[in-house]
């Protein structure tokens, strides 16, 4: 039962720390969370000496945790509108209509 709860919080740990990564944004919750109520069923199912690893997974999961309430409360998405490119599409459809008009 121990190896299975390990393979699984490292599963899940592994896939919180890919969804950080990624510009996800808080679908990362999802695998972190599991990944931590699974460390705590680990280290309740190990024996003093087997406790290294789950504690480990835990520091990660906390740590990933933290990244993505960070990310989500410090990076914002704003989209900006480019001027230039606007600017360039309007002459561009004038040129466009002069080039139809003068091959009447």
């Amino acid at each position: 039962m121990r190896k299975i709860l390990i393979i699984l919080t490292v599963l899940f740990a592994v896939l919180g720390v890919v969804f950080t990564i990624l510009p996800l944004g808080t679908i990362a919750f999802l695998p972190i969370g599991i990944a931590f109520v699974l460390c705590f069923f680990t280290i309740q199912q190990s024996n003093i000496n087997q406790q290294k690893l789950p504690k480990i997974i835990l520091f990660i999961s906390v740590l990933t945790f933290l990244l993505v309430i960070g990310k989500v409360i410090f990076i914002k998405d704003v989209i900006v509108k480019d001027q230039k490119f606007e600017q360039n599409k309007i002459e561009q459809k004038k040129e466009d209509i002069k080039d139809l008009e003068g091959l009447n």
